[in-house]
């Protein structure tokens, strides 16, 4: 993603009410400026329109037309498996060939500017989600394959989110390992099959680590028949990337077991300095806390809204865990309570990760309420039902604001 004449554009701090002007440049921009857009925020783009035009002879046509649009958003629709974002609203600015009132869907495209102005302000929650999309790092990415002997799903692994490129199916049988049989031969068939789609769905370019993960010998198989085939080929390329493949063993080859293969020691030190490693370690803490009972770790609203409310979710090891769906309600006055716990944890001192619900790691925190904390301190009866309950949130968003 980037900002569209930078110079014009106020420093990302000084933002206020401000519009931005942006530019994404590759389809993972999609899925951020879909993070960015909220309802009831405001979103010029090039929009397609078919207008009726009626002839001096009294017959009618209808014309496509290319022009911009300004609406006031009520709705967004984001597609990860063709990074494609639909924003709809009505229109707020008339033109010739629309009024205002109307309602209208802009598809935003790669490489088209599109305008967004926030109606609310820029909160804290809102301006590091442009700070994210703006980040041009993306070298770290981890191209991963969780495979079993008929299944291969090609991955990638993002800061902000887990990426299905392509699943290939054929048929492994027995444990993966090629040779002269029939069988084998249908297991080469499927690593050449799952070998091609990799390198279409990839980009090694530039050498990247490789992650394989499978039940079995499978992932190891696959690995020497990269190897193998770099070698017969004389590809430098596919020699390469045998050298930087990690192998890791799962259950079985759905893409849900990323979330235990981002467990094992041997991937932790290949992803060692990537933020979805980190969230994992801190929802494992989480898990441990919670069946420890200690009173150091809690989920749901209300419960983390009164912890980080008494100030125990700061300097020293406290850590608020929000799924970046919560900052999407609706509801005005509820995103700005999830932003006002986020904005007293910081205050605190306390450390705040807000986890894709598109991650491993925000799936398993939607099992929680997309909300928990560990707290620097042991508090209990946190969810126990009392009068003042209901007005925590508000509470909390008085005395931030």
């Amino acid at each position: 993603m980037q900002l569209v004449n930078a110079k014009k554009v106020p420093r990302i701090e000084d933002l206020g009410e401000g519009s931005v002007q942006l530019v994404a440049t590759e389809p993972e921009d999609m899925w951020h400026a879909n993070n960015l857009i909220a309802v009831d925020d405001v979103v010029r783009a090039h929009a397609i329109r078919k207008v009726s035009k009626e002839s001096a002879t009294g017959t009618s046509s209808t014309e496509r037309i290319h022009t911009d649009l300004t609406i006031a958003v009520t709705s967004t629709f984001f597609d990860p498996s063709a990074s494609s974002l639909h924003v709809s609203g009505k229109v707020v600015v008339a033109n010739a060939f629309v009024s205002a009132g109307q309602y209208h869907t802009l598809d935003l495209e790669l490489n088209r500017p599109f305008t967004l102005w926030k109606k609310h302000g820029w909160d804290s929650v809102a301006l590091q989600t442009l700070r994210d999309a703006l980040n041009q790092d993306r070298d770290g990415a981890i191209a991963a394959v969780v495979m079993d002997e008929h299944v291969a799903n090609i991955c990638l692994i993002t800061e902000f989110q887990t990426l299905l490129r392509q699943r290939v199916s054929g048929s492994g049988g027995g444990k993966g390992k090629p040779g002269s049989s029939k069988e084998d031969k249908a297991v080469r068939r499927y690593f050449e099959k799952t070998l091609s789609t990799l390198m279409r769905s990839v980009d090694f370019s530039q050498p990247r680590p490789l992650l394989l993960a499978s039940p079995a010998f499978v992932a190891t198989n696959f690995k020497q028949y990269i190897a193998e085939e770099g070698a017969r080929l004389a590809d430098k390329k596919l020699s390469s990337l045998a050298k930087n493949i990690t192998i890791a063993p799962c259950s079985n080859g759905s893409v849900h077991s990323l979330n235990e293969v981002l467990k094992k020691r041997e991937v932790l030190a290949l992803m060692k300095q990537r933020k979805s490693t980190s969230e994992t370690k801190y929802l494992d803490e989480l898990a441990e806390r919670i069946r420890n009972d200690d009173g150091r770790a809690w989920y749901g609203v209300l419960p983390v809204a009164k912890a980080v409310q008494e100030g125990a979710v700061g300097r020293g090891g406290g850590v608020l865990l929000v799924n970046n769906d919560l900052f999407r309600s609706q509801d005005i006055a509820t995103r700005k309570q999830y932003v006002a716990l986020v904005d007293k944890v910081r205050e605190d001192g306390g450390d705040v990760r807000v986890l894709s619900s598109d991650h491993q790691s925000g799936k398993r925190l939607e099992g929680m309420g997309g909300i928990a904390a560990i707290l620097t301190y042991p508090l209990f009866d946190l969810d126990d039902p009392d009068d003042g309950a209901n007005g925590v949130l508000d509470d909390l968003e008085t005395t931030i604001i």
